[in-house]
């Protein structure tokens, strides 16, 4: 080999060695993405703006139909019993058209029966509501349907029946309204 040759190549292995920069240069191009990975973290990234876009839209959602939701219910319980009180009103009127008569004619008969036609027609409503009457008279004595209000020594019926109904009671399906207050037998004493 000849000295040029070997000065030329000797020259150019220090200069590479030599120079870090140069090094390090190549080291940060391979560390940069390529294009084809630059566009995958671009769809990536989009999908991930995308995802959280989706995300706070169902919340947003969700939260409009709680919010539609209450309202409903709430405008529900308000107006639960309108269809109630649109039966009961032709009740008020007859009560109402009893009263106008009873001012008009002495007719204690016809007074008394229009009563009764109005008392018959609250029943009704009520039934038609599940509203009905709690039966009580001859039966046995029931704390959950009943609330004595008294009791009578009597030897016509067992002791713990009901024997006399002061006031009725209703249940509305399954549920007392309110509780008949009745009067109970009980057995005669034995010292009379």
């Amino acid at each position: 080999m000849s000295d040029d040759t070997a000065k030329t190549t000797n020259d150019t292995a220090p200069t590479a060695a030599v120079n870090p920069q140069a090094a390090a240069g190549a080291g940060v191009a391979d560390s940069q993405p390529e294009p084809a990975e630059e566009v995958i973290l671009d769809q990536l990234r989009n999908d991930l703006e995308a995802a959280k876009d989706r995300v706070l839209r169902s919340q947003a959602e969700l939260e409009n139909y709680r919010k539609r939701a209450s309202r409903e219910i709430e405008e529900h319980r308000r107006y639960a019993n309108l269809p109630l009180m649109q039966d009961l009103l032709p009740v008020l009127d007859n009560i109402e058209r009893a009263i106008a008569a009873a001012e008009k004619s002495q007719d204690v008969a016809g007074l008394l029966e229009g009563v009764k036609l109005v008392a018959r027609q609250f029943e009704e409503t009520f039934a038609r509501y599940h509203c009905v009457r709690i039966g009580a008279l001859h039966l046995p004595f029931d704390p959950h349907l009943h609330h004595a209000i008294s009791q009578q020594a009597t030897g016509e019926f067992p002791p713990n029946t009901v024997i006399l109904v002061a006031q009725p009671g209703f249940q509305l399906f399954d549920r007392v309204v309110r509780p008949s207050q009745v009067i109970v037998s009980r057995a005669p004493d034995a010292s009379l």
